[in-house]
């Protein structure tokens, strides 16, 4: 695990993905920041009794986006520890199994490595609708977590969010970039620090993308942590972030980079035509068993489950849904099991 700043940590999954403990001004308390590929839920809650204490749990789990690589033990933790997962509500199509994300572009320009490999990685849709619940929107504060504002930055997914604290200025910036080449699989599993963009193929609106990147890099942060690469800290975090910012590398061509895909609380409403593939399809699959082991994706089947592309199953029904500030009253001394409040949202979901 690698320390982003006080009270913020990283936890590298297969050295591909980043999740991230973040403690609370409230004491005891924690959220984790996405979850990681299907089958990360043991190292994550291993790497929590040993940052915390045996047994421990978060107060919710924040996803940045629904992709696979950020959802994909979303369930499994959720069911685990008892505790809401919150999403931007134009994710919540795709992590309701009612939408697909947009197909990814292998023909774009500069996709690299990545863009090989996402010839192979299946349609994106999850069935999480018994435990994830929309972020409310009507403010930009993060919840149970004071001090920590949420910024909307799409491009990569509809409702990615990045999360960034004024105090220290530190900034969670999700996929909207990352801190390794995220075009070649060798820098990625090296870990070597590069702030660039981030996941290319899966980038369905890149005016977009460039938006957020240059919203982010206004905020001069002072550490960085994002879905792919390692922390980076101190000036070189901000210098290197306006560089990405001032001279963002607009690919030539692609499938979404003059035509992008438009998304709204429904799904994908329009998805533009689908670029001719000049790599023969032989050659893909040749090569397909080199790469897809190089950046993990044999993780996907870790105990032969996975979220990816299965049918959507009918929601099971909460036995019991409790809100969080009815716990803390409860634990307080003061009795209360009312339902949740306008004022407080957030449920706390119990099985």
């Amino acid at each position: 695990m690698n320390q982003v700043a006080a009270g913020v940590t990283q936890l590298q999954i297969q050295r591909f993905v980043n999740v991230y403990f973040v403690e609370s001004s409230n004491p005891g308390e924690w959220v984790l920041v996405d979850t990681g590929l299907p089958g990360s839920e043991k190292d994550i809650i291993a790497a929590a009794d040993a940052l915390f204490y045996p047994g421990t749990h978060p107060t919710a789990i924040i996803l940045t986006h629904g992709h696979m690589d950020h959802s994909g033990s979303a369930r499994a933790l959720a069911e685990h520890w008892h505790v809401p997962v919150l999403a931007h509500p134009l994710e919540l199509p795709f992590l309701q199994g009612k939408a697909v994300y947009p197909p990814a572009d292998p023909t774009v320009d500069g996709g690299g490595t990545l863009a090989f490999v996402s010839r192979f990685f299946p349609p994106q849709s999850f069935q999480l609708s018994d435990v994830v619940q929309p972020l409310a929107t009507d403010n930009d504060e993060t919840p149970f977590l004071p001090g920590w504002r949420w910024l909307h930055v799409p491009g990569h997914a509809p409702g990615q969010i990045a999360l960034f604290r004024e105090e220290d200025r530190t900034l969670l910036g999700a996929d909207a970039f990352a801190t390794a080449n995220h075009e070649s699989v060798p820098s990625l599993l090296l870990q070597l620090p590069k702030i660039s963009v981030a996941g290319a193929p899966f980038n369905y609106n890149w005016q977009q993308v460039r938006d957020s990147v240059q919203t982010l890099a206004a905020l001069v942060p002072h550490a960085i942590g994002c879905g792919h690469g390692p922390v980076i800290q101190g000036a070189e975090a901000s210098v290197d972030l306006r560089q990405l910012a001032n001279h963002f590398p607009m690919p030539a061509h692609g499938r979404y980079v003059t035509d992008p895909a438009v998304i709204d609380v429904a799904g994908v409403q329009y998805l533009p035509p689908a670029p001719k593939d000049t790599l023969p399809a032989k050659a893909a699959l040749v090569g397909a068993g080199v790469a897809l082991a190089a950046v993990g994706i044999a993780l996907l089947s870790r105990g032969g489950k996975s979220n990816g592309h299965k049918p959507a199953k009918e929601p099971k029904k909460n036995s019991k849904v409790y809100d969080l500030a009815a716990r803390r009253a409860r634990k307080s001394g003061q009795a209360s099991c009312e339902p949740a409040s306008d004022e407080y949202p957030y449920k706390e979901i119990r099985y």
